[in-house]
């Protein structure tokens, strides 16, 4: 079940989810709107599964910055969200998506009990200007069933995510990282 803007509102009154910073005026009638954060890290060179990702880091200039086709960007939300009752689904929206742009690669899945700044796994169609602080797309919260699961828990790989966060699928892989 996906908590409608006024339920969304309702829940962060009584402290049952977050979202950090928060507007109202960003409700929307089964979400909220989120915005990219001030930094975005470019993989430029290939990828390997096994070592960690090599990439440049910039701080978004306010006059904005262009996304090339054919290179992977990982950014980062402007909110801090989480709850430990309602899991999240990250989207991207209409006014992005027709712009050419992917919000994220895979991942749009924030589990209960993981409070974080999400990664964005960012790509384009076209080259495209995108700025710091401007909607990028749509977060949803679903309410959960069964017994708690929390993700912090558990201890998981990006339990304490704050940022941009690059792929450490290495450290799982035989032999660590190359």
């Amino acid at each position: 079940m996906i908590l409608t803007g006024p339920a969304i509102a309702a829940a962060r009154t009584a402290g049952d989810l977050t979202i950090d910073p928060y507007d109202p005026a960003r409700l929307s009638p089964n979400a909220y709107d989120w915005r990219l954060g001030h930094r975005i890290r470019i993989c430029e060179t290939d990828l390997d599964a096994a070592a960690p990702t090599a990439f440049t880091e910039i701080t978004l200039p306010c006059n904005g910055f262009v996304l090339e086709p054919g290179i992977l960007y990982l950014g980062h939300t402007l909110e801090h969200t989480g709850s430990d009752r309602y899991a999240q689904l990250l989207n991207g929206d209409r006014t992005t998506g027709t712009l050419g742009i992917w919000v994220h690669v895979s991942a749009p899945l924030g589990h209960a009990g993981h409070a974080i700044r999400w990664t964005l796994e960012i790509r384009a169609a076209k080259a495209v200007r995108v700025y710091p602080g401007m909607t990028f797309g749509k977060l949803v919260f679903l309410r959960t069933y069964g017994a708690p699961a929390s993700y912090q828990r558990h201890g998981l790989k990006y339990t304490h995510s704050e940022g941009i966060d690059t792929s450490r699928l290495y450290e799982e892989l035989p032999g660590g990282p190359r």
